[in-house]
This record gives C-alpha cells, sequence and structure tokens, in this order.
C-alpha cells in the first residue's frame, strides 16, 4: 500500500512477526525504542506505565519461568515444553505494565494510553527493522507468572511483546474498507 505521508505506508506496512532471528537487539536501540514510545498521548501526563525487559540469557530465564507456570497450570492450551523452547528463541521479550486505578474512567484511560504507546513502540521498531509481536494471552493474569516476572499487587501486565529482527516477514492480509465502518452524521451528502 503507497500512502501520500511516511507514517501512512509505515503504518500499512507494519507486520506482526511470530519467527525471529537469534541476532539481539542492543539495549540502547531497546531504550531508545521505548522512549519515543513515551510520546503516547496520555492524561495529566501520568505516563502509567513501566517495562520488564528480558534479553539474551535474561529470554532463557522468561522461558524457564513459563515452563514452571504452564507445568503448574491448569486448563494451558500449550505444551510447557515447546512454550519454553519458543519463548528462549526469541531475543527480546518485554512486559508492559500499568498500575490499576480503583477508579473505572482512570483505568481506561490509562490502559487507552498504554495501548497508544505499544503502537507506537511497534512503530519506531519497524522503522528501524525491528518486529514485534504483541500478545496478551491468559498467562499474564496467572498469580504465579505475576509474581514470578515481579509484577506488584494493583498492577497489570498489559502485553508481552515478543520483539527482535524478522527471521520472515509475512505478506498483509487484506483490510475491511472504512467506508463500511463509518456511520456519517450530519454529511452533505
Amino acid at each position: 500500500m503507497e500512502n501520500k505521508y511516511p507514517v501512512a505506508d509505515l503504518i500499512a506496512n507494519r507486520r506482526t512477526i511470530r519467527k525471529f532471528k537469534e541476532e539481539n537487539i542492543p539495549n540502547e536501540v531497546l531504550n531508545e525504542l521505548l522512549q519515543v514510545a513515551s510520546w503516547a498521548p496520555n492524561h495529566k501526563l501520568k505516563e502509567p506505565w513501566r517495562f520488564i525487559v528480558y534479553s539474551g540469557d535474561g529470554s532463557k530465564a522468561l522461558g524457564n519461568i513459563i515452563y514452571e507456570v504452564a507445568s503448574n497450570g491448569r486448563n494451558m492450551k500449550k505444551n510447557p515444553e515447546e512454550m519454553k523452547k519458543y519463548f528462549s528463541s526469541i531475543p527480546t521479550h518485554i512486559l508492559v505494565v500499568m498500575p490499576e486505578d480503583p477508579q473505572p474512567l482512570i483505568k481506561e484511560e490509562d490502559y487507552a494510553a498504554v495501548c497508544a504507546l505499544i503502537q507506537n513502540f511497534q512503530l519506531a521498531a519497524w522503522e528501524r527493522g525491528i518486529g514485534v509481536f504483541w500478545k496478551s494471552d491468559a498467562y499474564l493474569t496467572l498469580p504465579s507468572f505475576r509474581e514470578a516476572v515481579g509484577v506488584l499487587p494493583g498492577e497489570k501486565i498489559v502485553a508481552i511483546l515478543h520483539v527482535g529482527y524478522p527471521e520472515m516477514i509475512p505478506n498483509s492480509r487484506p483490510r475491511t474498507s472504512v467506508e463500511e465502518k463509518i456511520t456519517l452524521i450530519n454529511s452533505d451528502k
């Protein structure tokens, strides 16, 4: 898809990456990407996010945590050994964590801000040739997983981002025309 604006091309051409090269992403690059992403709009500049980053040997440590949680959990859909192998093969994982405000409106505003940050991160990463897989699996809510990764009471894991240089970039999939999603009120037509 070609657009008039570079950001439009970046948005339209970004892909979810599921297979990554083994090459690690330098910490400085991750920090730069997270810094750029932090320009996401957020009410009262609360910046309601923090990050737990597993990189290099840390990815293997996260793979071990996943294995333990999956082995001890009921109703896990995937084989614990396969999950461990998959997580250990990805160069970097970022847990994106937010405080859970007891006020529903503030909680929603904070969640929206964190999601905007994640999209900013994906776009900034894609521009640098780095792929991201944004996941929000059920195990992220398990007390055993939360405790193992250092998520505190009153916090929510919004997503786990798998990050690395793409081994393969998938083709785009068709999107529904936006005209099918718009309801115009007070239109001249």
